[in-house]
């Protein structure tokens, strides 16, 4: 059955910002075959398209006239066991929610992802920029993805080093982009019996701290990890069902160290982590520092700004346009780039 193309559908419900933006077409897949159905419709070959997840990387500054394709993909299976290194691959499919998948594979006695619970989205679009939280990344334990080439419709399966990853970084954000629909992601993950050396990553300095407080002693398990984690996102980051946002809205810098240095000599309590190459600085802190932490902007209380637990983070109240958020986000640019010589990138993707 041909999956069906909508038009002039709002988009309000599809991105975790909240705006009120519409496409020209709309349409869901669930495999690959209807994706491909899709792509053979004229209207579809002739427009710009746009793949859809969670919406929760987006920023949306006007409507979108071309084809909005949401991938609902799902599945989640264990592939394979491998005993020689304790451990299982993993496959999900690309409409598959993150967090569900973190979920699962805790539920089948399975570690490696537990620090990236609660990252809102899909799987399908969390190898696009490799993302990452509380000392992971999705690279630690990516073995393959399977995608559709959009021209042909053509299925191919790209390791890890095909992906090109790197910091908030892939093959699919620069010379892949829009070439390439992700239909499914596997993973390989710790079995609980742990192999020699294999512990839960927890050095990450909140995890420790939130774990004690938890009241949690001694080496975690992967769920008190992931608990940990969940406590910490919940209590410093907004709920997109509540308060419209797209989590971090910025990257986090690296600088050099002589001028990590400089800066750490006029700003002694400026956090810094070592990186190949240099060191990596909190944006939220330059932020807060810059003085936008909390901001509110608009008519009445404000239908937009920075949060206020979190200066990492944009917020839409309502009322609020794309273009409202994208000036405010080019606003703190400048800001931080005058303050400290830093030039900071939006980690959400602007359209």
């Amino acid at each position: 059955m041909m999956p069906l193309l909508e038009k002039n559908v709002s988009l309000r419900s599809y991105n975790t910002f909240g705006l009120d933006v519409r496409a020209r077409y709309f349409a869901r897949f669930a495999s690959a075959d209807e994706l491909r159905q899709l792509l053979r419709l004229p209207e579809v070959q002739r427009r710009e398209k746009l793949i859809l997840g969670g919406g929760s990387n987006l920023l949306f500054t006007q409507d979108f006239d071309g084809v909005v394709l949401k991938n609902e993909i799902c599945g989640l299976q264990i592939l394979s066991e491998d005993a020689t290194d304790n451990t299982a691959l993993v496959r999900a499919g690309a409409g598959e929610s993150w967090h569900g998948l973190v979920e699962y594979a805790l539920d089948q006695g399975l570690s490696g992802i537990e620090n990236l619970s609660l990252i809102p989205g899909t799987v399908g679009a969390a190898p696009l920029q490799n993302i990452g939280a509380y000392g992971a990344e999705l690279r630690d334990t990516f073995d393959h993805l399977e995608a559709l080439e959009l021209a042909t419709g053509e299925g191919r399966v790209f390791s890890a080093a095909e992906c090109g990853f790197g910091y908030r970084e892939s093959v699919f954000k620069n010379v892949l982009k829009n070439q390439y629909v992700v239909t499914a992601v596997a993973l390989r993950l710790h079995r609980l019996g742990q192999p020699a050396g294999y512990a839960p990553n927890v050095r990450y300095g909140a995890i420790a701290e939130t774990l004690a407080e938890l009241g949690i002693e001694g080496e975690p398990t992967p769920q008190e990890v992931s608990r940990a984690v969940v406590h910490i996102r919940r209590s410093k980051l907004p709920d997109p069902a509540q308060v419209g946002n797209a989590g971090s809205f910025f990257k986090n810098p690296e600088v050099s160290q002589a001028k990590f240095d400089q800066l750490k000599a006029a700003h002694p309590d400026l956090p810094g982590y070592p990186v190949p190459g240099g060191v990596k600085v909190p944006a939220g802190w330059l932020i807060e520092r810059a003085g936008w932490k909390g901001l509110r902007r608009g008519p009445g209380e404000g239908t937009h700004g920075v949060h206020d637990r979190q200066a990492l983070v944009l917020v839409h109240h309502g009322g609020a346009t794309g273009n409202d958020l994208r000036q405010l986000a080019q606003e703190i640019i400048s800001s931080v780039s005058q303050q400290f010589g830093i030039e900071l990138h939006p980690e959400v993707n602007i359209l």
